[in-house]
């Protein structure tokens, strides 16, 4: 007997439908729960709008760091989910550019993050909590490490000190030590 590509979609077709519909009350809860946005992502689109960003590199510890300044534009996107950061500047006289988006996962309740930039052909994926006491957000992730093509461990602390200033700080391990590589001040314009 054959069956037609056309009774076979359909076929599929139902079977999710199906699968989705059958959902109980707590699982429908837990979803809708999932997806909406709360009071952690108005926290983050409080810091919608214009910035600018003075940026520290520095390239070795023992080495004085690199300076440059740069500007962010903060919006909320995804029905208020997520919030995208678009970063330009200047690096060593070549045009920057990075995105970020940001968000908070409703089920794991920790913050999310990636990151990417035209320096490089990877992405930094981080989650971390949240530190009321300092006002920060604790992330930790991986990177790729350009000169062995190996995952890196990396850290990032991002403090909101008010309402108009932040402080991003970024630390990266390399043969079992970590050592500061970023920290950009950022003022609200």
């Amino acid at each position: 007997m054959k069956i037609t590509i056309k009774t076979f979609l359909t076929i599929i077709i139902f079977s999710i439908t199906t699968q989705i519909f059958a959902q109980t009350d707590a699982e429908m809860k837990a979803w809708m729960a999932y997806m909406t946005p709360g009071s952690v992502h108005d926290m983050l689109a409080k810091s919608n709008g214009e910035w600018s960003s003075e940026i520290s590199l520095w390239m070795s510890p023992d080495a004085p760091p690199t300076k440059s300044t740069g500007t962010v534009v903060n919006s909320m996107i995804l029905g208020g989910r997520y919030q995208q950061s678009t970063n330009l500047g200047n690096f060593m006289g070549m045009p920057f550019e990075g995105i970020s988006i940001v968000g908070y996962d409703n089920s794991k309740k920790k913050f999310v993050s990636s990151w990417v930039d035209n320096m490089g052909t990877g992405m930094v994926y981080m989650e971390g909590t949240w530190d009321d006491a300092t006002r920060t957000v604790n992330l930790s992730g991986k990177q790729t490490d350009p000169m062995t093509g190996l995952d890196m461990v990396v850290r990032e602390t991002f403090e909101i000190i008010d309402d108009n200033n932040q402080k991003l700080e970024m630390f990266m391990t390399q043969n079992g030590k970590e050592m500061k590589t970023m920290e950009i001040i950022f003022k609200r314009k």
